[in-house]
């Protein structure tokens, strides 16, 4: 039998292939889900914070970068087939250059809002440190492995970089200014750069001033479509503002000016910040996010049209060229049906590699921990507090992730080998307040603790709610969050009756990014070796 294997059998077998490797890969979410089976979705298609999203379209795939500032590893890469459903498939920095500086926490620092694109089968990120200049790195393959980040154009207070490769070969970069840096805000610049997009030429040029009706305009996203260079920037703030967009027929303008969605009568504030997507079916979407306090910036995404060559984004029911977003709508029209993916939550801890939800709050060492392998645990060693810290904020080696929906419950088994005195071991909501529970050891005996500060990026110190002698090793942790990011502690010797322990704590968002929870594993004063703890799982319900 002599068969002819066609294009469209090959992207069939491809199709049928990659749903099986992500129903095998992809544990769903237990806590939310945005794609409600019945052909419509529900905002936010993502809840939990990947800040400043911006998405490409390679083909009939899809893949999302977001902000991710002093969290390591950075510049996550999710991948999508319709726009819906998400998977976290890698990160674009495996450590955060310059090294020597972001090996200690770097609060709000790092990696501000980046940009993906797509051209001759590669994929350019341009993020911009704020302290640093705007830095490109390259990938074949979107899941990594990433290029070493080369600095494109050095400078302090530059952020928000969007590249436009323009049909007679020219290359012109978009930025902004960060006014905690640069002492300058509220201007939209382009620069040309060369060929390759790795160095400028020749001078800047202010092509838009937001001070008098558009303060705070950050952001800026560069395109062109019918002649048009389009740059879409947010302003009027992250949680009040709106999205605006300016064109013109000239590079260097003069652009006019058109708001293209805001909150309106809607509960979604600030709905700006994002990236204008197109299907290969001929729809467009703008996906954006909504700053939620301790939940952080959660990604949504909204149905766009052109309307004499002004995009309107979201619903715009009374006509006036001005969107609101939605809450609900009809998926993107793909050409196919796909299964339901989220990003990992749960975790067995049972692989070669950590998986992929996990950042620590520095460049990691490889002496704070490491997988087990077939062993079925990760190891987290009890490291030196760093020198003059007066809690968590100072402290790199925390193992944390993301909240992934208003309410949920983390409940977590571990076994922890204490070695030496006041070694500790604990469960953490972190944020500018901050809670823990946790085990340490104390003049030959364990402690189990509740301890909490309040402003911790200003100085706060920590205060002990809760203590009491435990017996054994072994422990089960649980977090229970419900609406309003109130975070009660419980904990467990048999992880079947659980004792509820301190107060509650109403989490607070980190410096620019949401709450986190997760891990700590410390210790006082310098041996050659030290204590452990053995995470074994931990569970999202």
């Amino acid at each position: 039998m002599n068969l002819k294997i066609t294009k469209s059998v090959l992207l069939l077998l491809a199709t049928v292939l990659y749903s099986s490797v992500l129903y095998a890969q992809n544990e769903i979410s237990k806590v939310w889900v945005a794609d409600n089976g019945d052909g419509s979705y529900k905002n936010p298609i993502i809840h939990a914070d990947y800040s400043d999203p911006d998405v490409v379209r390679a083909g009939d795939d899809f893949y999302m970068t977001s902000s991710s500032f002093n969290c390591v590893p950075g510049l996550p890469i999710l991948h999508s087939k319709d726009l819906v459903n998400w998977q976290l498939i890698g990160y674009a920095l495996e450590k955060q250059p310059p090294f020597d500086v972001f090996n200690t926490p770097q609060h709000g620092n790092g990696v501000w809002a980046p940009c993906i694109r797509y051209r001759n089968n590669e994929f350019y990120i341009y993020y911009p440190d704020p302290d640093f200049g705007i830095y490109l790195t390259k990938a074949i393959n979107p899941a990594g492995p990433w290029s070493e980040p080369i600095l494109v154009k050095g400078g302090k207070g530059l952020i928000d970089p969007s590249p436009l490769w323009d049909e007679d070969g020219k290359v012109y970069l978009t930025f902004a200014f960060a006014g905690s840096r640069a002492r300058v805000k509220s201007i939209l610049m382009v620069q040309e750069l060369n060929s390759e997009g790795t160095a400028p030429i020749g001078n800047e040029v202010m092509v838009f001033d937001g001070h008098k009706a558009h303060p705070t305009v950050e952001g800026p996203k560069f395109y062109k479509r019918n002649g048009f260079y389009y740059i879409f920037a947010p302003a009027g703030g992250v949680s009040t503002g709106w999205q605006l967009v300016l064109r013109s027929k000239n590079i260097y303008g003069p652009y006019e000016e058109k708001i293209v969605m805001d909150q309106g009568s809607t509960a979604i504030n600030g709905p700006h910040q994002g990236a204008w997507i197109d299907t290969e079916s001929g729809e467009d979407w703008f996906i954006h996010f909504q700053d939620k306090e301790a939940y952080g910036r959660i990604v949504h995404l909204q149905p766009m049209k052109w309307v004499n060559d002004w995009p309107v984004i979201g619903v715009d029911e009374d006509g006036d060229g001005v969107g609101e977003p939605v809450l609900t709508y009809k998926k993107p029209n793909v050409g196919s049906t796909y299964p339901v993916v989220t990003p990992p939550e749960s975790d067995e801890f049972n692989g070669a590699t950590l998986n992929k939800q996990w950042q620590w709050h520095a460049n990691p060492h490889i002496s704070y921990g490491f997988p087990s392998g077939n062993l079925g645990f990760f190891r987290l060693n009890c490291i030196v507090r760093p020198e003059g810290s007066k809690g968590l904020w100072e402290v790199p080696n925390l193992l944390l992730q993301k909240f992934p929906a208003e309410e949920f419950t983390a409940t977590t088994k571990l076994s922890f080998t204490p070695r030496t005195e006041n070694e500790e071991t604990g469960f953490v909501v972190m944020g500018e307040d901050y809670q823990y529970i946790s085990l340490k050891k104390m003049e030959d005996k364990t402690l189990l603790r509740v301890v909490r500060s309040k402003n911790a990026r200003t100085g706060g110190v920590e205060e002990e709610l809760f203590s009491e002698t435990f017996e054994g090793t072994d422990i089960y942790f649980k977090v229970k969050v419900e609406k309003g990011a109130l975070c009660s502690f419980s904990f467990s010797s048999n992880g079947k009756k659980f004792k509820e322990a301190g107060e509650k704590l109403e989490a607070k968002p980190g410096r620019w990014i949401g709450a986190k929870f997760g891990y700590f594993a410390l210790r006082e004063g310098i041996t050659n070796d030290s204590g452990t703890v053995d995470i074994d799982w931990i569970r999202i319900d």
